[in-house]
């Protein structure tokens, strides 16, 4: 899953970045409102994670721009500024939570964890398909009983493909919400995790769950 986090404290926002990242996300940073405005209107993200008090635009404005323009990414405000008007304030314009600084990063990363499964619509963070199942909370990957060992990166690339399961989905696709934007694109990056990702989800048994379709894409 794909997070902005919008913070001016660039030490903090580092810091955001790595425990999210650990956590199994892909992490994009802007340290300014006039910059998150334009990474919400250009890329889809599955959660933001936004302080308030910005240069440029503060959170506050920046929400109401974005919700204007008819982004409706779910939005967690991290601020220091925590008096009851501000947090009222921050959940009536259009944000999905609100936490106050200084905070413990368990429970930020818990709020995230709420807030892009209510994006996802999945109630207990879980995914399925036949007998597959992909569990977001615990990053585990079964076949019916069977546990299935992925690398960070396999689980991402399935975590994509069964949220968007029956839907064509093209390589560039899948590699634009996999890698941050400084990646530079390999033209079989894809195939070889795809690769990697049949010979232990589908070889082993009769049915195939990750099909190709010649010219478009995969599902």
């Amino acid at each position: 899953m794909k997070i902005l986090v919008v913070e001016d404290e660039k030490d903090l926002n580092r810091i955001i970045k790595k425990e999210l990242e650990a956590e199994g996300y892909l992490v994009d940073v802007c340290y300014d409102g006039d910059s998150a405005y334009d990474y919400l209107t250009m890329e889809e993200y599955d959660g933001v994670v936004l302080d308030v008090m910005l240069p440029k635009i503060n959170g506050f404005e920046l929400l109401k721009k974005a919700r204007g323009h008819g982004v409706q990414t779910p939005v967690l405000f991290l601020s220091a500024r925590g008096r009851i008007d501000d947090i009222v304030e921050g959940l009536d314009i259009g944000a999905d939570d609100y936490m106050v600084k200084p905070f413990a990063f368990q429970e930020l990363s818990a709020r995230v964890r709420a807030m892009t499964r209510k994006k996802a619509g999945v109630r207990e963070n879980i995914y399925r398909c036949a007998d597959l199942s992909v569990d977001c909370n615990e990053h585990a990957v079964r076949r019916g009983d069977a546990l299935i060992n992925l690398s960070p990166k396999e689980f991402s690339v399935l975590l994509y493909l069964i949220r968007n399961q029956n839907i064509v989905v093209s390589r560039e696709q899948i590699e634009a919400n996999i890698w941050d934007m400084e990646h530079d694109s390999y033209s079989n990056v894809i195939d070889v995790y795809i690769r990697y990702l049949r010979k232990k989800i589908d070889d082993p048994y009769d049915v195939k769950l990750i099909h190709t379709i010649r010219g478009w894409g995969m599902y």
